[in-house]
């Protein structure tokens, strides 16, 4: 095999390249055919100046290759769609989470090992181009990662589905770490371009905003005048594993035609003007969740979730339309037993009034026929039951953004409440908090998106077993004595293709060998089997050497990105999501401090009697939310001092893991060896990193929250590392602190008092600390109740601790976490979906 020497920048003379043909083999399986294909895209899909065959330019090429392929399959799964007419599903998120694509892509078309030889015949290694690519910037936490396991779950088993989303250039933000803490900057995923998206110039869709409604002499109403912004596709080619099926992520980006740029205006010097519906166009899909404490950014964040909703439900209807073309007559009564409409959250509730709209206005249907076709074609899943994430948006913004969906949502709700009065009027009494509008103080009238999705969607479903029980029992409850049918669970999953096959190759090669089969790739239920061998000596070996590989290259990327070494033999203890006071990270560090500060207090035999832990904590705060910006700081602040006291830091390290993404996530998670899901109970709807966390083999020390209570189950509660309140305690506790009944633990006084005294620095973290105080008033009284959690999450790591010192049964446990994990794969999520919720099936591609 011709492998050339790599010079000292990581370049590739020319000559090697040269020695391989520069010929196209789409379709290619042989590596020096692949070889071939690569050079192809290298010279004639340049985007580069010629002569350069660097890592950069390999992988750009090396993408190039792959989509050959992808599209070729994604061509045959649209044609074959289209010829079937299935029934078919179309997702709708605000976010997708992809991570990067290449290991994916061509472990999932089952081609790696001909890329990695391909890419050796060109002088480069595999894992080194995987990673030039940069993470897609296209969502933020756990509801876009939980979309895009979503779909490979959908192309995995054959479903006919589509996920639709925006195309957003800067994404969320980009995390860096200063001495000051968190600072944002834009993402620049998009700086160069990304070789997996097809832009798809013949699918555009115009999308209005503002304007006014014109009611004909007939009736009829058309929404007219105001701004139009184009809505023009990209398609990211989705691969099942091992089959043929591609489905597609259609993503829209917002653009303006030449005819808006405003030529007179421009020569005449007026340069922002000439081109103001053109800067208009571009900020719509700019960044995910622009911030929203302006005027603007809530208008801006309600144009996004519009023109989301808006050229989907077009794309849908043409699709639907066209599908029907020379095939006779048909009926718009059939739509909803051709197309499921799923709603991921709440953001893109606007596919309600605007499927009205289209329906009446455009394609002449009276009121009752598209209301029946409306609710019988879109299903909601609820992803919170936080208040403050539970939309409500202005009447008044909303009127002016979107004149015709404010005159349908009206008469949504003057219906609803018809129906209530008509056939349960023992609820006449709760309509003001069951009604879509909120007008009870007129000055500040909201439309409650939650309730539009609750009344019209024929099935509500939550994500976990808790989170589903407390949708039905405490925020839906009214809801559920009108349609008791309407809600269901569907506990998330994870795809074990990215999360366990791909980032954890050891720990995939044991299990197989173990179960003498890789059919759990698809059938996550076999691990089970893992079970009788959690005892075996030899098993344990294994797997133990395959945690310290890991372990090990987590090292390597923590001195890496932070310039600090960590020892592999510590144990490695990991939090990584959103960072936001429900999931208590402060709780984290707050026992962090006490450990650190017992360090101190020992002597040094003392100290090298306890276990030594190495503390990561990972995640962004979203940029306006100061106390979340504050906990980040004060973890730095921590690790800053803990990190440089050559008495404790061998025994101790706390490192924050800066810009998490999912690239960051494949290298921790298989890594880890305890991971801390310690949400305040009741708050986590699910979580799926703990899912994650727990098939890798980590630990979990958690509260019964979310999917937490199922994983528990599922692996065997002596696996698993309980502690604090339970969920029907909350509110009680919340009660007791509000009548000053809370006794503080000392332990919890003295961490906060170690914070109080500069131990960390002269930074003033009162305002964080206050918000532990108090017994009630706005950002007091520690709602989260991490003052009352505190004394039991020290007793729960103080077994940890235990445990690892024994490390045949911590390596049992690590095995039985794996083992208890099936449940949790996102083809057991989807396939019910497709069958308990949209009524779909599989349709294979020959």
């Amino acid at each position: 095999m011709a492998t050339a020497t790599k010079e000292h920048n990581g370049s590739v003379p020319i000559d090697t390249t040269t020695k391989i043909p520069a010929e196209a083999h789409p379709l290619a399986e042989k590596p020096a055919e692949i070889a071939s294909n690569i050079n192809y895209h290298a010279k004639f899909s340049p985007h580069f100046s010629p002569f350069k065959f660097e890592p950069e330019q390999a992988y750009y090429a090396t993408a190039e290759s792959v989509r050959d392929r992808l599209i070729q399959q994604w061509n045959e799964t649209y044609n074959h769609f289209h010829k079937v007419d299935p029934k078919q599903t179309y997702y709708l998120s605000m976010e997708y989470l992809q991570g990067r694509a290449l290991t994916n892509a061509i472990g999932n078309l089952d081609i790696q090992h001909a890329y990695a030889d391909a890419l050796n015949k060109l002088g480069h290694d595999l894992e080194n181009i995987t990673e030039q690519e940069k993470d897609a910037a296209l969502g933020n936490g756990g509801l876009g990662r939980l979309a895009s396991c979503f779909l490979d779950s959908m192309a995995t088993l054959n479903l006919p589905a589509w996920g639709y989303g925006l195309r957003y250039r800067y994404g969320l933000f980009k995390q860096k770490i200063t001495k000051d803490g968190q600072e944002e900057t834009a993402e620049n995923w998009l700086e160069k371009f990304s070789p997996w998206e097809v832009v798809r110039h013949d699918v555009i869709y115009p999308v209005r905003f503002f304007g006014r409604v014109e009611v004909n002499p007939t009736g009829s109403r058309k929404w007219v005048e105001g701004e139009v912004i184009q809505a023009l596709a990209y398609d990211v080619p989705i691969p099942g594993y091992k089959t043929k099926n591609t489905i597609s992520l259609r993503l829209w980006e917002a653009k303006a035609v030449a005819e808006d740029f405003n030529l007179f205006e421009f020569n005449d010097g007026q340069y922002e003007s000439a081109a103001q519906l053109h800067s208009k166009a571009q900020q719509i899909c700019a960044v995910l969740y622009p911030g929203d404490a302006t005027e603007e950014g809530k208008l801006l964040r309600l144009k996004q979730q519009f023109f989301l909703c808006s050229a989907s439900l077009q794309d849908i209807i043409f699709r639907f339309k066209e599908r029907r073309d020379g095939k006779g007559s048909w009926q718009w009564s059939e739509f909803p037993s051709k197309v499921a409409v799923q709603l991921n959250d709440t953001h893109p509730t606007l596919a309600i009034p605007e499927l009205m709209r289209l329906l009446m206005d455009d394609e002449g249907l009276g009121w009752d026929e598209a209301w029946d076709v409306t609710t019988r074609t879109i299903a909601y899943t609820n992803h919170t039951v936080l208040p403050e994430a539970l939309e409500k948006w202005s009447l008044a913004v909303m009127r002016k953004l979107l004149p015709r969906h404010i005159e349908i949502i009206e008469e949504i709700d003057k219906r609803f409440v018809a129906m209530v009065h008509s056939t349960q009027p023992d609820l006449e009494s709760k309509l003001p908090s069951l009604c879509i509008l909120d007008t009870s103080n007129p000055q500040k009238s909201v439309v409650r998106m939650a309730n539009l999705c609750v009344v019209t969607a024929h099935t509500v479903n939550g994500v976990a077993q808790l989170h589903s029980d407390i949708l039905k029992a405490e925020l839906f409850v009214d809801y559920v004595s009108i349609w008791p049918t309407k809600f269901q669970n569907k506990t998330n999953g994870i795809t074990p293709r990215r999360w366990l096959r791909y980032c954890n190759p050891e720990l995939s090669s044991i299990i197989t060998k173990w179960l003498k089969t890789d059919e759990w790739v698809t059938n996550l239920d076999l691990l089970t089997k893992l079970r009788q061998f959690a005892d075996n000596e030899d098993l344990q070996a294994e797997w133990a050497s395959a945690k310290m590989a890991n372990k090990k290259r987590l090292a390597d990327y923590i001195l890496q990105v932070t310039g600090l070494s960590i020892d592999p033999n510590s144990l490695f203890d990991i939090q990584v999501k959103r960072i936001h006071e429900y999931k208590r990270q402060l709780l984290n560090i707050l026992g962090a401090i006490y450990r650190y500060k017992k360090l101190k207090e020992m002597n040094p035999d003392e100290r090298a009697k306890t276990t030594p832990r190495t503390i990561m904590i990972g995640g962004k705060a979203f940029a306006t939310y100061t106390n979340a910006k504050r906990i980040v700081k004060l973890v730095n602040d921590v690790g800053a001092v803990v990190n440089t006291d050559p008495e404790v830091n061998n025994y101790l390290k706390v490192v924050f893991v800066p810009n998490y993404n999912v690239s960051v996530a494949e290298v921790l998670i298989p890594g880890s060896e305890l991971s801390q899901h310690i949400s305040t109970a009741g708050m986590e709807a699910s979580g799926t990193s703990n899912m994650k966390f727990a098939l890798n083999g980590c630990l979990i020390i958690g509260t019964l929250d979310g999917a937490n209570v199922e994983i528990r189950e599922e692996i065997g509660k002596e696996n698993f590392f309980l502690f604090g309140a339970e969920a029907d305690e909350v509110p009680k506790l919340r009660k007791d602190r509000e009548n000053g009944l809370f006794k503080p633990d000392p332990r919890f006084e003295e961490a906060k008092q170690f914070i109080r005294s500069g131990a960390f620095g002269t930074y003033d973290y009162n305002p964080l600390l206050d918000s532990l105080e108090g017994n009630s008033g706005y950002g007091r009284g520690d709602y989260f109740l991490v003052g009352h959690d505190f004394p039991s999450y020290m007793d729960a790591q103080a077994k940890v601790d235990e445990a690892y010192k024994d490390q045949k049964r911590w390596l049992k446990m690590s095995i039985l976490s794996t083992a208890g994990s099936g449940k949790f794969s996102s083809d057991r999520t989807i396939a019910q979906y497709a069958k308990e919720i949209w009524n779909i099936e599989e349709c294979i591609v020959p």
